[in-house]
């Protein structure tokens, strides 16, 4: 069994997720992690999972105009300032597809509506993705992070509920 994590991140609050998504999953299954712009537009037999996450922009996933937003608003690297998960998802074949879940990272406090977690999982159910689990957020102090204390190690729990949910079925037969 074999999982794929595709991230965006602006400001690496996600990409930090992500990586300890990926830990977590890699207590159980193994596991790959990438920026959605060097992701596949096609998810292969060897893929049992797909996990996605990226930040919450304007109620959901980022578009163009939100993340060129993002890069005006950082003196440092925006790390997904061309391709967002919009536009990935947007062009991932259907086809044999495996498990999915998805995260994404949200102000905390005021907490702003939408979830991009929420826009994704919808967007991977049209693809014909079976969902393991519903959207989860995690939390973030600003619009460029930090990160809330402890939601590392709650993404790196998280990660290994999800990778004991995938051996839980695949023992099942599922």
């Amino acid at each position: 069994m074999r999982a794929l994590v595709v991230y965006e991140s602006m400001f690496g609050n996600t990409r930090e997720i992500a990586a300890a998504v990926a830990e977590g999953l890699g207590t159980r299954v193994a596991v790959d992690l990438v920026e959605v712009g060097d992701a596949p537009t096609e998810i292969g037999d060897k893929i049992s999972l797909l996990v996605v996450g990226g930040p919450t922009h304007a109620l959901g996933l980022s578009r163009t105009q939100t993340r060129q937003d993002a890069v005006e608003r950082t003196t440092g690297r925006v790390e997904s300032g061309k391709i967002g998960l919009r536009e990935w998802l947007g062009t991932l074949a259907p086809g044999r597809s495996p498990l999915a879940a998805t995260f994404d990272t949200r102000i905390r406090r005021p907490r702003m509506p939408g979830s991009a977690a929420r826009r994704a999982e919808r967007q991977l159910r049209r693809l014909g993705f079976e969902i393991l689990t519903g959207p989860t957020s995690f939390w973030v102090t600003g619009t460029a992070g930090p990160l809330v204390d402890g939601e590392r190690d709650r993404a790196r729990r998280w990660g290994e509920q999800l990778g004991a949910e995938l051996v839980t079925r695949a023992d099942a037969g599922a």
